[in-house]
């Protein structure tokens, strides 16, 4: 017998049904925070018309220009430089797109990727020269989309009503 086997033997019923329920839904808490989290920055985007601009204060030229020659991938942030103003809306309908995917539990494991590598060029670009590397956001966010890519959303999801519809044709 496991300690843990022992330790839920002794517990009341009640105590080992609240654990296996909080097991089942730990990734639940991630999921919120980060689907509002890249809906929210999405909609934030696609409303400020400063930050829609080729250039000017707080716009998206301006500020790649300004990380262009601190970044880890250079090469990045020219080709957004390319066009800013579509580099910007094409950022902010993917992180709604993200968002909403994490939230609603669609294609939940494609979602959470485009979230960390959402995550990861932003890193690499905006934030790659922040010190010390724990004040940057960027790579928290990355690591945060990490445990979603591996588990997905098997519960309280679109994709847990898919796979149980599709199972039940199956059997």
């Amino acid at each position: 017998m496991t300690r843990t086997d022992v330790l839920e033997a002794e517990a009341p019923r009640d105590t080992v049904g609240l654990r296996q329920l909080a097991s089942r839904h730990a990734l639940l808490p991630l999921r919120i925070f980060l689907g509002v989290t890249f809906v929210y920055a999405g909609l934030d985007k696609l409303t400020d018309s400063a930050f829609l601009s080729a250039s000017g204060d707080g716009s998206i030229g301006d500020l790649m220009r300004g990380v262009r020659d601190t970044s880890a991938v250079p090469a990045l942030v020219d080709l957004s430089l390319n066009s800013p103003v579509g580099f910007a809306v094409a950022l902010a309908i993917g992180e709604i797109l993200v968002g909403l995917g994490t939230l609603v539990g669609l294609l939940t494991r494609v979602a959470a990727l485009g979230g960390a590598l959402i995550a990861l060029s932003l890193w690499l670009t905006v934030s790659w020269a922040v010190t010390p590397y724990y004040y940057g956001n960027d790579l928290v966010y990355l690591m945060a989309w990490i445990p979603l890519i591996l588990a997905g959303a098997p519960y309280l999801s679109l994709d847990s009503v898919i796979r149980s519809r599709l199972s039940r044709r199956t059997a």
